[in-house]
């Protein structure tokens, strides 16, 4: 598969292009390879507090790069339990391992329905035209 371009099937995506892994009610929640190929090399990543509410469709932190700055958008509504802390001294990571180590934020799923509005691994595909 060409650079940028890895979309695993199993996951949900936005068009805000974050991808979303449910397990047990837990949203994990990264910033897929092809915006990790956009942005280019990640300096600096924002993380909320764990505890924050998130909210579908709002900002919840910030990704630096050295071509941009971009907002991440929450995928879904809910509480943030866990933060991925190893991003404060290697938001590097994020470039490297977009869909394992690199993953942003987890968040207790407040409204299952809203699973519904995200877009599956060939829907994204057509987003960005892979």
């Amino acid at each position: 598969m060409a650079e940028g371009k890895a979309i695993p099937g199993q996951l949900r995506y936005t068009e805000d292009h974050e991808w979303v892994e449910i397990e047990e009610g837990i949203a994990t929640v990264g910033v897929t390879d092809y915006a990790q190929n956009e942005l280019g090399d990640v300096v600096y990543v924002e993380l909320p507090e764990i505890g924050e509410k998130a909210v579908q469709g709002k900002a919840f932190g910030l990704i630096e790069a050295v071509k941009t700055v971009a907002d991440l958008y929450a995928p879904v509504s809910g509480e943030i339990v866990e933060i991925n802390h190893h991003l404060t001294q290697s938001p590097g990571l994020i470039n490297e391992s977009p869909y394992e180590e690199g993953w942003v934020i987890k968040i207790r799923v407040q409204d299952e329905s809203e699973l519904g509005t995200l877009l599956d691994a060939g829907k994204y595909a057509d987003h960005i035209g892979a």
